[in-house]
């Protein structure tokens, strides 16, 4: 990332705050789901019964930073075996298609998403986390997909 992009994203971070958005459910659970920017399904999911089902939902935003953060959230939760990767990707940055990739494919030397069209799919993280990552999770690849029941009935099937 060059100067000016990097104080673009410090001025966006003051004047656009975007708060982290996670909830909590089933602690038993090892489901998590990831509404990508989709903000509507995921306060949907929030307050809905499904969060009987799921251990934990929030969104992802970013190919770097947010990467960093939900990799590092589930990990750190042993429970966790699945990650449900749906809603809509945010154009430009396409998180979801990069945290595919890095699941798939992992990172390059300098912490660069192997494979990632995004921008800037550059990661702070370690090689065992990325490992461990690939390792303990699964990724149902439902990009795309806005409507809680279908979410609901796919979920259903891993239980």
């Amino acid at each position: 990332m060059n100067l000016v992009e990097e104080i673009a994203g410090e001025l966006c971070k003051i004047l656009l705050p975007i708060e982290d958005r996670v909830y909590s459910g089933n602690s038993e659970s090892s489901v998590s789901v990831c509404t990508l920017s989709s903000m509507k399904l995921l306060d949907e999911i929030a307050n809905s019964s499904l969060m009987s089902k799921i251990n934990v939902a929030g969104r992802l935003l970013s190919e770097n930073k947010g990467i960093d953060m939900l990799v590092r959230r589930v990990i750190s939760n042993t429970k966790i075996r699945v990650i449900v990767l749906c809603g809509k990707d945010a154009a430009g940055h396409k998180p979801g298609y990069s945290l595919l990739c890095l699941h798939k494919n992992g990172m390059d030397g300098n912490g660069r998403i192997i494979g990632s069209q995004s921008p800037d799919p550059v990661v702070s993280l370690t090689n065992g986390e990325v490992s461990r990552f690939q390792n303990q999770i699964r990724i149902i690849d439902k990009i795309g997909e806005t409507g809680i029941s279908n979410l609901e009935t796919a979920i259903i099937k891993i239980q």
